[in-house]
């Protein structure tokens, strides 16, 4: 009920400026007596994967806790896991305003942030100050004015300094708000990238005495010869995981709604398909054993049990959690 209550004084005010006010609000109170507002007991239904064991198998996607400044309230409502970011080596400012729009008649966002958020520094700070001691990803990024070619320098650069606060560290290449970003999804600019996290991971694992697996998000829009490309790359370049899927440019199924021809990617409901598509797919080429991530329009128990049905051994939600709250991951839990 306060969850619905709060939903309907947000969704009268422009998308972006709630979900500041939410975070805001989450941030000031999860350190408070306030937190019983949104705090939960869900049942321990341990899953583990990539040499991690997951309370739960259902986790907070990134996008929405960019910073990592609400760790602790996420935690709070119950999910197995939470990931935070994406996260760049500089503070950056993301694409012009208004970039971010709901469609409620879809179940669904459009996003166009650009990777806004106030750099890495900032974020670890955030995680050291956190209270949580579950499953934390962090997912990485680069600076929208660092060319492809130097990409990589980006990724190395914020995965030396999250590396020992991570239980595993998520490479976004797949954002479709970043230019020419998931040009770095194939051919030999993937398997360069890779190659490259994969020596500094394990540089890094002997630093700090601690292996930190690296999962790589894809997105949607690829056909059945992309998604083959890419397993054989992560594959081959020993990746420890994927997340499938991001957001996809295919408006196709909103383009009469309002908002719905805005430029971004399209997140909630109708990615739902295409991303469990992509998930049995890649599931089909990496074979049974590679950690898979599923995310792209869970927004019920048997939406999750459909991504996992399709191979995903975990699962992660956004959109629908925008839309029903914490009551969401309750139920998706209790019923798996």
């Amino acid at each position: 009920m306060f969850y619905n209550l709060a939903r309907s004084i947000m969704f009268k005010t422009d998308a972006e400026a709630s979900h500041h006010f939410a975070l805001g609000s989450l941030k000031a109170l999860q350190h408070t007596p306030m937190s019983m507002l949104w705090s939960q007991q869900v049942p321990h239904k341990p899953v583990t994967i990539a040499g991690l064991t997951f309370p739960n198998a259902v986790g907070l996607a990134a996008g929405l806790d960019k910073n990592a400044d609400c760790i602790d309230a996420f935690a709070q409502m119950g999910f197995g896991f939470i990931e935070v970011g994406t996260v760049t080596p500089r503070p950056q400012y993301g694409n012009d305003k208004p970039r971010l729009f709901r469609l409620p008649a879809a179940n669904a966002i459009i996003n166009r942030m650009g990777f806004n958020n106030l750099g890495v520094d900032n974020l670890v700070e955030n995680v050291k100050k956190a209270k949580f001691r579950g499953i934390l990803g962090i997912n990485i990024g680069k600076n929208k004015d660092t060319p492809n070619e130097q990409g990589k320098d980006d990724y190395i650069i914020c995965m030396r300094k999250v590396y020992q606060y991570a239980s595993y560290i998520t490479i976004n290449i797949s954002s479709p708000n970043t230019p020419g970003l998931r040009d770095l999804q194939f051919g030999d600019a993937l398997l360069d990238l890779l190659k490259a996290l994969k020596t500094e991971q394990q540089l890094l694992a002997g630093k700090h005495s601690k292996y930190v697996p690296l999962f790589v998000k894809i997105a949607p829009d690829m056909d059945a010869i992309a998604v083959q490309q890419v397993a054989e790359a992560l594959i081959s370049s020993q990746m420890d995981g994927a997340i499938a899927t991001n957001t996809t440019l295919d408006k196709s199924s909103v383009a009469d709604l309002p908002h719905g021809q805005e430029m971004g990617g399209l997140s909630g409901k109708p990615v739902q398909a295409k991303s469990t598509a992509i998930i049995a797919q890649l599931r089909a080429a990496v074979g049974p054993d590679f950690p898979i991530i599923g995310v792209g329009g869970i927004d019920s128990l048997a939406a999750a049990q459909e991504k996992l049905a399709a191979g995903a051994n975990l699962v992660q939600v956004y959109t629908a959690f925008i839309y029903q709250g914490p009551a969401l991951v309750k139920s998706i839990v209790n019923g798996l």
